[in-house]
């Protein structure tokens, strides 16, 4: 990602919600940021990197990202680190101790909720974690408001004391609107001073704290009264009046520009006199919150008469073709009906793997592998779920896939007794909580094959570097870790480590079939860059020969996008069972000549590619 470098006073830029956040980390004087990889979240750290006087790191995951931040917090520096919705998941058993111990220098934890499931296996609302933790969040609608937001937040920390979420979402991260910016302000850290009695979280030191957690919370209330990141915007229709925080707000705006607001920034501890100052001014108050009913919840246990959840719906998006409907119905008005259009028929666009990608190869052999179980993990190897591979089972939270398939091979009932349990996991999710599963398989002598698959990337987030490759955030060489000897060192035996080349096929099927067939731990390493990546180098692109091409259908199954089908037909053999016939051509242009293809094709069709010389072209048009 290209350097945004410092702009002058007072500039606008137009930056999305992460690079404003970004921005507003390296205004605000911080000193050490750390994060692990995760849409919508990514590209905080990565621009944050792109700034000077920051220390950056991508951890090898979020709770280590937290940790990081937490000893720079210590030592009274600023300290940021950022994660998707699901990371926090991870950092929580760090957080859940922070906020007794609370920070010296200011502390921001950017979480980025993926509502309406863009890139995610669940859909969290993590403004819970302020309530679970006893800490503040703000919720920024805007790009102006992320960076204006953030730089509040690391006030707040260092004046009380206490780390601050700050809740983003999709909506946010990723759209870009025009941001006034300023300057760089240096934090110098104090150095840290010994204190066991707060930061030993023993259980003596711990019981001694709590009571001061609560009193801080209180503290925050008040401080959330009188915040101007609180406010309320004045309308003329006094039928409705809503509570609204995040991108939420926006939607609103948009679709009641007459109505009462009461806009929560510092959205908790929730400021209750300022919603009941909103609920005096209107005949009825509806929370809009994207996903869960915490501040609606909270009002009503506060005796504050209000709609939330029993109108609108507690998943996806609150856009303005949401809540329109609903508002009309609670009024009793006619929504007028929408002029229909025909729909237009769009080809269906499944996501899939890249052109060539080292996965592929697995896949399609996996699916040609019978009698298995596949448990699987989180990254862009997930997608072997669907077709044409068909090739997982399972998918639930990254690393699982160890854990899953010792189940799986553990918990076997009748009807499985005789399968294989296979595992599959990527590099970096492997390093990031798989090392501990494997740990366990062996530990509990499972009958577990497990594929890793070592691209040299976390891919799914865009091919950001990890200890696997032997480059950190700014791509400067670090050491690389040599995954047949790291996972000799967990305990599996080194005859049963291999590492073959994915784009063998029969050497993989058959290292593969055998594996699966020992009783005991294997680990299979595939190891080929991820085709988006410095490291993968491109060989002479492929061509089918129509002449020769018989329709087999082979070169379909390994699930290649530039493999396009042409036509369609049948064929009945002479047993009287008709088969599909599949004509191809490979488009060239993205084929990168891995080779997957040509293995299981039958007749032989498939050829390097010979471009045709300009002159021939000429000729060939009778000129």
């Amino acid at each position: 990602m290209a350097a945004l470098m410092p702009a002058p006073a007072a500039s606008r830029l137009l930056l999305s919600g992460n690079e404003a956040v970004a921005r507003a980390v390296w205004e605000g004087g911080v000193k050490v940021a750390a994060a692990y990889p995760g849409t919508p979240a990514t590209e905080m750290m990565e621009v944050v990197s792109t700034y000077p006087d920051i220390y950056a790191e991508w951890s090898v995951n979020e709770k280590v990202s937290l940790e990081v931040a937490i000893g720079a917090a210590y030592a009274g520096s600023r300290a940021f680190c950022c994660m998707k919705h699901v990371g926090m998941n991870v950092a929580s058993d760090a957080l859940m101790t922070l906020t007794l111990t609370g920070v010296i220098g200011g502390l921001v934890i950017a979480i980025a909720d993926d509502v309406g499931l863009s890139s995610s296996q669940n859909e969290q609302d993590s403004r819970y974690w302020g309530r679970f933790a006893h800490v503040p969040v703000m919720e920024p609608a805007d790009s102006q408001e992320a960076y204006e937001m953030t730089l509040a937040a690391f006030d707040l920390s260092e004046k009380f004391q206490v780390p601050v979420i700050l809740r983003m979402t999709t909506r946010i991260n990723h759209v870009k609107s025009l941001v006034t910016v300023g300057e760089r302000t240096t934090h110098v850290g104090a150095g840290f001073k010994k204190e066991p009695g707060r930061f030993v979280m023993v259980p003596g030191n711990a019981g001694k704290r709590i009571p001061l957690m609560f009193a801080r919370e209180e503290k925050l209330r008040e401080a959330a009264e009188i915040s101007p990141l609180n406010f309320i915007e004045q309308g003329s229709d006094k039928r409705v009046g809503f509570i609204a925080s995040g991108p939420a707000y926006m939607h609103v705006k948009e679709s009641f520009p007459g109505a009462p607001v009461l806009k929560l920034g510092y959205s908790f501890p929730v400021p209750f006199e300022k919603c009941r100052e909103l609920a005096a001014m209107v005949e009825q108050v509806v929370v809009v919150e994207e996903v869960e009913p915490l501040v609606e919840t909270e009002l009503k246990a506060q005796g504050i008469k209000v709609l939330g959840k029993e109108i609108l719906p507690r998943q996806g998006e609150l856009s303005p073709n949401v809540l329109r409907p609903a508002i009309a119905k609670l009024l009793g008005e006619t929504m007028p009906e929408l002029q229909s259009t025909a729909a237009l028929e769009v080809f269906p666009r499944p996501p899939t793997m890249c052109v060539a990608c080292p996965h592929l190869g697995v896949y399609y052999t996996l699916s040609q592998v019978r009698n298995i179980s596949i448990a699987g993990d989180i990254g862009c190897y997930t997608l072997g779920a669907g077709h044409p591979w068909n090739a997982l089972d399972t998918c639930v939270s990254m690393g699982a896939s160890m854990g899953v398939a010792l189940g799986m091979d553990k918990g076997r009932g009748e009807s499985d007794k005789d399968k294989r349990i296979l595992a599959v996991i990527g590099d970096s999710t492997f390093l990031h909580m798989g090392m501990q599963g494997l740990l366990d398989i062996v530990y509990n002598k499972g009958n577990v094959t497990v594929l890793l698959l070592d691209n040299r990337a976390v891919g799914m987030t865009g091919g950001q570097d990890n200890p696997g490759n032997g480059r950190d955030i700014y791509g400067d060489d670090t050491p690389r870790v040599n995954f047949a000897a790291l996972v000799e060192a967990l305990g599996v035996k080194k005859e049963r480590i291999h590492v073959v080349d994915p784009y063998q096929l029969p050497v993989l099927f058959r290292t593969i079939r055998e594996e699966v067939k020992v009783p005991e731990v294997s680990v299979i390493i595939t190891d080929q860059p991820c085709v988006l990546v410095k490291d993968y180098h491109k060989l002479k692109p492929f061509e089918v020969i129509d002449d020769k091409c018989t329709g087999c259908g082979n070169c379909v199954d390994v699930g290649c996008p530039a493999i396009h089908v042409t036509r369609r037909g049948k064929e009945v053999k002479p047993s009287g069972k008709e088969v599909d016939l599949a004509f191809v051509r490979i488009e060239s242009s993205v084929c990168t000549g891995c080779g997957l293809c040509v293995q299981p094709c039958a007749p032989k069709a498939i050829v390097h590619h010979v471009p045709v010389s300009p002159i021939k072209l000429v000729k060939s048009c009778g000129v």
